[in-house]
């Protein structure tokens, strides 16, 4: 689905109701864009909800995993809903988990994941042979673990960014780092998942920290975890009720 701004600004859905009305209208496309937080709040899960409503608009997506090894992804997100399955959506398996046995029809394996440059070069290959309008890179955290040299990675990561600019994608990137670090000067908005202990349970909120070219909540709302993907209640306050 595509939203407009006050007839301004062309917004592409992330696919989850809730965090489009905290972007007041969802995403500006051809632009970069950092999902972060900790292990379990469902990074890779918004990434695929924004990959699918693509694939549900007719788009082909991209998908590249640096973690999780691709068939297991298939049955994870298979249980949400999700069928990555889908001739739109392709993927390149950059785990470093050694011989591959179950790799998913459309799949491209490359043995990149210690080298950014690789990494870049096999992203740029898929776009100059196939059109796709949304990629997503899950999570950048393993690659610039490689690069220890901060200058060095910011001027990759920058050559990186506009690199994909010139195929007009909007890109998802995710990182397990909570610290501010030099992704979030660098892309064009950084979304936050974060867990909280309130009352002895366990609170689950996302928060915008950053959304260039446009107005956003900035506010903390609550989200969930559901056997059918992400829930954000951008209507609720985190600190209030239940």
């Amino acid at each position: 689905m595509y939203f407009k701004e006050s007839d301004i600004m062309t917004r592409i859905s992330t696919g989850i109701e809730g965090l489009d009305k905290m972007l007041k209208g969802g995403l500006i496309p051809g632009r970069s864009y950092l999902i972060k937080g900790g292990p379990g709040t469902g990074k890779t899960t918004l990434a695929i909800h924004f990959l699918m409503e693509g694939i549900k608009n007719g788009e082909k997506v991209l998908y590249i995993t640096l973690e999780e090894p691709l068939d297991i992804l298939k049955q994870d997100m298979k249980k949400l809903g999700f069928d990555i399955d889908n001739p739109l959506f392709m993927g390149i398996d950059a785990t470093p988990v050694g011989e591959r046995t179950h790799i998913f029809e459309g799949t491209h394996y490359e043995e990149f994941a210690k080298s950014f440059g690789e990494l870049v070069k096999a992203i740029k290959e898929r776009l100059d042979t196939e059109k796709f309008t949304r990629v997503v890179i899950d999570p950048i955290t393993m690659v610039k673990l490689t690069i220890e040299n901060k200058l060095e990675y910011r001027r990759t990561f920058i050559g990186f960014l506009k690199d994909l600019a010139k195929y007009n994608v909007t890109l998802l990137i995710t990182s397990e780092l909570h610290e501010t670090d030099l992704e979030d000067y660098l892309v064009s908005g950084v979304i936050e998942l974060k867990t909280y202990e309130i009352a002895g349970k366990v609170v689950r909120g996302i928060k915008i920290l950053k959304f260039r070219g446009s107005s956003f909540d900035e506010q903390i709302r609550p989200y969930r975890l559901t056997d059918k993907g992400i829930e954000i209640y951008s209507e609720e306050n985190i600190f209030v009720g239940d």
